[in-house]
């Protein structure tokens, strides 16, 4: 079992790698589940799948996917850790390109369907605050303009002491 699922995340980061939209369909069911921190709300089915995968595509045209660490996996349940990077060089939302490179860990958490073939259910979980620092859309760690910021989120002023 352990090869196969090691071959099917492979596949499944492959398909954010390669920037082929068909890749999805031999990895995830057709009513695959699927979100992440820019997710408004969970996404349904391969074509939302793509949709999403194809806004990444735009924003960050050189993106990929690469593990970051050990698998762990019961059969049915399986946690990757992966490594995102790329140059955003396309619009994002309605963020214009910001030429920054940006290097995202994130941790898959996915149920594989009832024959342990196909993805059915992926979370992706990472630091979309940090995300944003790293493509200046939030100031940059320890500077003037976060603590200002924080404090306007209601940390406050943490003394230096």
């Amino acid at each position: 079992m352990s090869a196969s699922v090691d071959a099917l995340i492979d596949a499944w980061e492959a398909a954010w790698s390669g920037r082929d939209a068909s890749a999805f369909a031999s990895v995830c069911t057709p009513d695959v589940h699927y979100e992440d921190p820019t997710c408004a709300e969970p996404l349904e089915g391969l074509d939302a799948l793509v949709e999403h995968a194809s806004r990444l595509w735009q924003a960050f045209p050189d993106a990929r996917a690469e593990t970051s660490g050990a698998r762990l996996h019961d059969g049915r349940f399986v946690a990757a850790p992966v490594k995102l990077a790329g140059h955003h060089r396309g619009e994002l939302e309605a963020l214009p390109p910001t030429g920054r490179f940006v290097v995202v860990q994130a941790v898959c958490y996915c149920e594989l369907d009832a024959r342990g073939e196909r993805l059915f259910r992926v979370r992706a979980f990472f630091d979309g605050w940090d995300a944003a620092i790293q493509v200046r859309i939030l100031p940059q760690h320890g500077t003037l303009s976060e603590r200002a910021l924080l404090m306007l989120r209601g940390f406050g002023l943490r003394s230096r002491s």
